[in-house]
């Protein structure tokens, strides 16, 4: 087993640190940003989505050509787009990158975000939409003859594409932490996401999810955790800039805390509640940032030495990730020296990883 590493793709320098100086879409720094990635040894990096967010297809479509084998997690809110729409539109970017794109479902955790672009649906509902969505998604790409569809928010008649993904599937990638998203992932995740969480709360997720599954007659293997590593060469130095980031982060926080209404979302939820019980958890889990933010998005840090950050990654994949996704508060210098995390993880996963989840697990 390989651990997956999945980074984040930005088109302009900004983040919760950085004022964005410029237009929103920096071409040359989005293909530098893939570019860093690719070398670091990065599988994949993500393409977000928000109501304000520039076209995630273009964007996939401009890390991918500026790329030889880097591939993109492209985030999908089901809603918007017919769902055989969206699966060709998959399949297309598939065939002109085979094995490099991948689906990342997000059915909307804030409802004023979802209005922003006309859908006025709650939360339950745009669960029920997802798992037709889904549904109709998987048929587009594997149907060999035509196929209708009668559900609650989709009709399909005589549905049948020309376009297929190489391998037959492209992967699907589900996040959401309420129960809905839990009972429509189970469904249909071929990897399932968490925020940064303390390890007994991942320990808690991945149960949840594998329960979901067996209901539904399939299992999931695969989980993703998302996590903010604030790293250097010393722990001192990591922790430095760790209250660095912190107080530049409170000085921001103005901007953007309160744009998206985390009370809704279960995942922002159980962040704050961690946040709100202590600082720091297990190892080098800290909190503050979640706090700082308002939990809107990924926003648990590991501070710490390359090698200590390395380990607490290693704790993850202990019990049950497969999937790493790491970004950090200075896009692309933090994407060339995570280069260090990446190695440093295959050295000491390598052929090793049951007998290194055995030993944790005990």
């Amino acid at each position: 087993m390989r651990v997956e590493f999945i980074g984040i793709a930005h088109t302009s320098d900004y983040s919760e640190t950085n004022a964005r100086s410029g237009p929103v879409i920096q071409p040359g720094y989005l293909r530098e940003l893939a570019r860093a990635h690719e070398e670091s040894g990065f599988d994949r990096v993500l393409v977000a989505h928000s109501s304000a967010s520039p076209d995630g297809f273009t964007v996939a479509s401009e890390v991918l050509n500026a790329t030889e084998r880097l591939g993109v997690l492209l985030a999908h809110r089901p809603g918007f787009v017919a769902p055989t729409v969206a699966a060709r539109m998959y399949a297309t970017i598939d065939a002109f990158h085979p094995g490099r794109i991948a689906l990342h479902v997000i059915s909307g955790g804030d409802d004023a975000d979802q209005a922003r672009d006309g859908d006025f649906s709650d939360k339950p509902t745009r669960y029920r939409r997802t798992d037709e969505f889904l549904d109709i998604v998987e048929r587009e790409w594997s149907a060999a003859a035509r196929f209708d569809y009668d559900g609650e928010f989709y009709k399909v008649k005589g549905a049948l594409s020309a376009v297929r993904p190489a391998s037959g599937h492209i992967p699907v990638y589900f996040g959401g932490a309420s129960a809905d998203a839990v009972r429509v992932g189970g469904r249909h995740a071929d990897v399932y996401a968490f925020w940064g969480e303390p390890l007994d709360g991942i320990r808690q997720r991945i149960a949840e999810v594998q329960a979901s599954a067996a209901a539904a007659g399939r299992s999931v293997d695969k989980f993703s955790v998302s996590l903010r590593p604030i790293a250097a060469d010393t722990e001192e130095a990591a922790w430095a800039r760790a209250h660095e980031i912190l107080e530049r982060t409170q000085e921001r926080a103005g901007e953007y805390v309160g744009l998206r209404d985390t009370r809704q979302a279960e995942g922002s939820r159980r962040l704050l509640g961690y946040a709100a019980e202590k600082d720091l958890h297990d190892k080098r889990l800290w909190t503050a940032l979640s706090k700082a933010t308002g939990a809107a998005g990924n926003s648990t840090a590991l501070v710490g030495s390359y090698e200590q950050v390395a380990e607490s990654l290693l704790d993850y994949v202990a019990v049950g990730a497969t999937t790493l996704l790491i970004r950090g508060y200075d896009p692309l210098n933090d994407a060339a020296a995570y280069a260090n995390l990446v190695r440093l993880v295959h050295e000491k996963v390598g052929d090793d990883i049951l007998r290194f989840r055995a030993s944790a697990a005990a």
